[in-house]
């Protein structure tokens, strides 16, 4: 029985070994055609130098893309099912060729989560995808997991999250590098499923929670950073703080162990991968502070204690999961806070300060210019907004919504607070900077870093724009 099993074995490594050749010469033919579309193709990116050539496309190094191939082969060696599937569906694998040649980061999550080349051989890869339904299914799923004890079986459910999830953060991929969306549509999109996965870990975790007092939480999860400014990119961390209201005497203690459960189901790596990092430094006194803080808290020590920089975060946040009342509550104490009347000039002297020390934090010693943290980039215009907001949303209450930098920056222009041609072209350079970090991160760049000249133009129109408000 041994034997035959050894030679079983070594039939279906003889084969799978057939199968990864036959795919690498169809590989080499596809490569050999040299269009632009072809695998080593890549928008705007060298991966030679990390830079953007600011040009359209560039040319992977020569080799880069089949080494790519060649380990996710490896990757699924062992599931011959997908490589007879690639192999029997020539259209899917040409599409893989292409993501793997547009872009490192595609051949590297492929490698990590192969199951997710499932979809691209159903054909809808590039369809638009219902999120209601989609998390109404996942939930039932979900639901129906269960230990052969009738049990929640979590282990299992984690993994079929993940899988989920992975599943669609592929199908954005696809979508992006076939050039069906922006990137700030991409973030929308990569948004709403963080909103979406959040909800569904908040259910799962509180099921989990020991001697939990009521069926339903009193409880919100509150979005900060790039999630809260709907600005997630793939491999972004979630900056979250949550908050309740609930007076009952075991609230604390069942809503501190949910934080924890919640957390392991984000964080923890399964067999699967894992979901999000998540950064909880936001909440009240920072690492110091409770995980977990009621509503009337938060509002106290936003009022009473939170310093400047509390306070252009907080321009950013809003309402992400959980109890869709608190989510009321929490939107109406933060326009409070924000529209509260502030000293412009105080205030701008703070802001100045912050942004000193977040430059210090992220020295650029290169000749490249850093579209994120150098002056006249990315960090600047965020800076920019919140203090257009904090100085001014108490006379001008439109700059209170969670709008996002390039609306922000309209709005401030049509209230006469800011020149409404360098408004446009600030917003014209956030797109730009954006786009440039988003290529450079497909393609594993270490820093989002490019030639100074290609963006002097955006360089400048930020530059003029923060002397204007902030001075020097």
């Amino acid at each position: 029985a041994a034997l035959g099993e050894g030679r079983r074995c070594g039939l279906a490594r003889r084969d799978a070994q057939r199968r990864i050749d036959q795919l690498l010469d169809e590989a080499l033919r596809e490569g050999a055609a040299g269009s632009g579309s072809g695998p080593d193709a890549v928008a705007g990116t060298s991966t030679s130098t990390g830079t953007t050539t600011g040009t359209g496309a560039a040319r992977v190094a020569d080799g880069a893309w089949l080494g790519r191939l060649v380990d996710l082969l490896e990757t699924v060696a062992g599931r011959p099912a997908y490589l007879a599937l690639l192999e029997q569906y020539p259209g899917a694998f040409r599409q893989l060729l292409r993501m793997i040649g547009q872009a490192k980061w595609a051949a590297d999550y492929l490698t990590r989560h192969p199951v997710v080349l499932d979809e691209l051989l159903d054909g809808q890869i590039l369809e638009a995808v219902d999120y209601a339904a989609w998390e109404r299914d996942l939930r039932a799923a979900l639901a129906a997991t269960t230990t052969r004890g009738g049990e929640p079986d979590v282990e299992r459910q984690m993994d079929m999250l993940r899988e989920a999830h992975h599943a669609q953060v592929f199908r954005l991929l696809a979508q992006d590098l076939g050039g069906t969306l922006t990137v700030e549509r991409l973030s929308d999109h990569l948004s709403e499923l963080a909103d979406r996965v959040l909800a569904i870990v908040l259910e799962r975790a509180w099921a989990q929670v020991r001697g939990a007092h009521r069926d339903v939480t009193r409880f919100a999860i509150v979005a900060y950073g790039k999630l809260g400014g709907k600005e997630l990119g793939y491999a972004s961390d979630l900056d979250l703080v949550f908050v309740h209201e609930d007076d009952d005497e075991r609230a604390p203690a069942a809503y501190a162990q949910l934080a924890q459960r919640m957390s392991a189901w984000l964080q923890t790596r399964t067999a699967a991968g894992l979901l999000f990092e998540i950064d909880l430094r936001l909440r009240p006194n920072g690492d110091a502070g409770l995980p977990v803080v009621s509503l009337r808290a938060f509002e106290t020590y936003q009022r009473d204690s939170a310093w400047v920089w509390e306070h252009q975060a907080l321009t950013r946040a809003r309402f992400a999961a959980g109890d869709a009342a608190i989510g009321a509550k929490f939107e109406t104490l933060r326009r409070e806070i924000l529209g509260a009347p502030r000293d412009a000039g105080a205030l701008a002297a703070e802001v100045r300060a912050m942004r000193r020390r977040m430059t210090d934090g992220h020295p650029n010693r290169s000749a490249l210019f850093d579209v994120k943290h150098d002056a006249g980039g990315m960090v600047d215009i965020e800076f920019l907004v919140q203090y257009l907001v904090l100085a001014h949303a108490a006379a001008h209450p439109e700059l209170l919504d969670d709008a996002g930098n390039i609306a922000l920056l309209d709005r401030a222009a049509r209230a006469g607070l800011i020149d409404a041609t360098a408004a446009a072209d600030c917003a014209q350079a956030y797109r730009d900077f954006r786009r440039l970090q988003h290529v450079l991160r497909l393609n594993d760049a270490r820093y989002a870093r490019v030639d100074p000249g290609s963006v002097a133009a955006q360089r400048a129109a930020v530059r003029g724009l923060w002397s204007a408000v902030l001075g020097a």
